[in-house]
């Protein structure tokens, strides 16, 4: 008798174009908010998505960071294989609702027209939130998906992926404490400007 092999697994597709329709539900939830003029609702948008952006990126950063860092490329390309799909479209999504629903809750809670100094910190967080958008949709995400690229090839370049994510540490870095910083400004917020 003798043994079937089982047929190698298909590499994971990289762009995964049903992760849109998640996309277009959270908008719809994000404007829903925004045009309803509920300041609970969308005060409950901008939370849960910050939430869920400032965790994944501070987990992303400074825990699974570092031990990626440490792996071997072959379970390297595993992981990131699997990840990015999940993040290429998840990430910038929360980072713009975030943004967006911030915008329009300090506007409508009256931030915007405090005195100075008080509306520095409306504007310390607006400058924070383009900075991380910025950041994670001209360099984080096009790093990541030049790596999970690179991943695919049947022989990868260990050595550029090295170099492209020693860089990609650092800005994680630098998006982690960004992300630290805007906690700091929403809990003045919270407890009164």
């Amino acid at each position: 008798m003798t043994a079937i092999a089982a047929p190698l697994a298909a590499p994971p597709k990289l762009i995964r174009l049903h992760y849109l329709a998640y996309v277009a539900i959270a908008v719809v939830v994000a404007a829903a908010a925004i045009v309803s003029r509920n300041i609970w609702f969308l005060n409950w948008v901008h939370v849960m998505c910050g939430a869920l952006w400032t965790g994944i990126d501070l987990f992303m950063g400074f825990v699974l960071g570092p031990i990626l860092k440490m792996l071997d490329v072959s379970l390297r390309k595993e992981v990131l294989l699997r990840l990015t799909p999940r993040t290429l479209f998840l990430m910038p999504t929360l980072g713009i609702i975030t943004g967006t629903a911030g915008w329009f809750l300090a506007v409508d809670l009256g931030f915007t027209a405090l005195p100075w100094p008080q509306v520095a910190w409306v504007y310390a967080a607006l400058t924070l939130n383009v900075l991380m958008s910025l950041q994670g949709l001209l360099y984080l995400m096009p790093t990541n998906l030049r790596v999970c690229f690179e991943l695919q090839k049947p022989h990868p370049d260990g050595a550029r992926i090295g170099r492209m994510m020693s860089k990609y540490f650092i800005a994680t870095a630098a998006q982690g404490t960004m992300q630290m910083a805007i906690l700091v400004i929403m809990a003045k917020f919270v407890t009164g400007i």
